[in-house]
């Protein structure tokens, strides 16, 4: 349905895609509204499967756990008969399975139902460790591989949790950080009630949104309440994060214990998606839209933005991307970077277009088009 070919001016680009990589492979998973598409690249070359997995289904979460000795990939699928559910596969995408219970589901005195799975990450610095974050927001925990989670009830019983408002998307949680370093540090963020951490393995959780502001509220400067929608963690300083906000683009430099505005440079501060490169510290991307009230590329322009400076300084990339005006909007999870040298930066947006980079975003070529609207991808070298 989607199978490509780089072509043209592209095999040259192909050509020294296979020179730098050699024969590594990655799995690129494209989650849209209406199934998954999964392209591999080997040889610098890029495949699309025929067909999507999980048709008719939203895909509003993507894992690749590299973890073990086999890839696994995390789905997180909402059938509308059916209803949301998280799926594996063990064989690169190419079959796929459903636990017999639920994988995530609330507790019955909750009194909650699950209505997505919006994010799905595999804990830094524990094997068999993933976390959902779910709408309503909530954190869950799997202690095998994703395929059962349980609820982390100290956020879900948080004192604040009376006070969270859900953003235009709903009330989700749609972020969850985990540091290599110490397995019970563990930061999330939830539309709209901002960034939560915890150093105790989710015992206590506190607000964490110094320095970031929520321009829609009577105080700006709130405790929580912040409409944080993105945040990724460099990968040579770990307590350095990223943070793309409903207007504001920040930076923290302890773990989000206090954040600083770096939006200065770009063309507009509101967006969804920020991802770090997986290798250089300092250097993350963004991709600017033009306001909360008008949601396309800033300036209509389809361009990635990067900093190699932690934010002192942006710089435009759009080799090889559209030139015309452009009105695809790229979704918060629609964003990121796989773990090759050098390496590759991927985004879709809602015109059911993909474009990837493999030389660190310095120039893209368009993957897919006519896909339904893209809600998440992910990538990772996996051979």
């Amino acid at each position: 349905m989607v199978g490509c070919r780089l072509a043209g001016d592209g095999g040259k680009v192909a050509k020294n895609a296979a020179e730098v990589t050699g024969m590594t492979e990655v799995l690129l998973a494209v989650g849209t509204r209406k199934g998954l598409f999964i392209g591999r690249r080997r040889g610098g070359i890029w495949e699309f499967d025929e067909s999507p997995y999980f048709n008719a289904q939203a895909l509003y979460s993507v894992a690749v756990d590299t973890r073990g000795p086999t890839p696994r990939l995390l789905a997180g699928g909402d059938s509308s008969h059916w209803g949301p559910s998280v799926f594996h596969s063990d064989d690169l995408g190419r079959t796929w399975a459903e636990p017999a219970r639920p994988a995530v589901k609330f507790p019955k005195d909750t009194e909650a139902s699950l209505e997505r799975v919006w994010q799905l990450h595999p804990a830094a610095a524990e094997p068999d460790v993933v976390y959902a974050g779910t709408e309503p927001a909530a954190l869950f925990r799997s202690e095998d591989r994703g395929e059962s989670f349980e609820l982390v009830r100290p956020l879900w019983e948080h004192p604040t949790r009376s006070r969270w408002v859900p953003g235009g998307g709903g009330e989700g949680l749609h972020t969850v950080l985990t540091d290599e370093r110490d397995p019970q540090a563990v930061t999330v963020a939830v539309s709209t009630a901002g960034v939560f951490r915890t150093g105790d393995g989710g015992e206590s959780w506190e607000p964490s949104n110094s320095g970031v502001s929520a321009v829609f509220l009577p105080d700006p400067n709130p405790e929580f309440g912040q409409c944080v929608h993105k945040i990724a963690q460099d990968a040579a300083t770990p307590d350095r994060l990223y943070l793309q906000n409903h207007w504001g683009v920040y930076r923290s430099d302890d773990a989000g214990a206090h954040w600083t505005d770096i939006g200065a440079g770009l063309p507009s501060t509101f967006g969804f998606a920020v991802a770090a490169h997986p290798h250089r510290g300092d250097t993350a991307y963004v991709f600017p839209i033009n306001a909360d009230a008008d949601r396309v590329p800033a300036e209509h322009r389809c361009r990635v933005f990067r900093t190699a400076d932690a934010g002192l300084n942006w710089e435009p990339l759009s080799a090889g991307l559209p030139s015309e005006d452009h009105y695809g909007t790229v979704l918060r999870d629609a964003m990121c970077t796989d773990g090759a040298d050098p390496a590759g930066v991927y985004f879709g947006n809602r015109n059911g277009e993909v474009f990837a980079s493999d030389d660190d975003g310095d120039s893209w070529r368009q993957l897919a088009s006519h896909l339904p609207d893209v809600l998440c991808v992910r990538a990772a070298v996996v051979g």
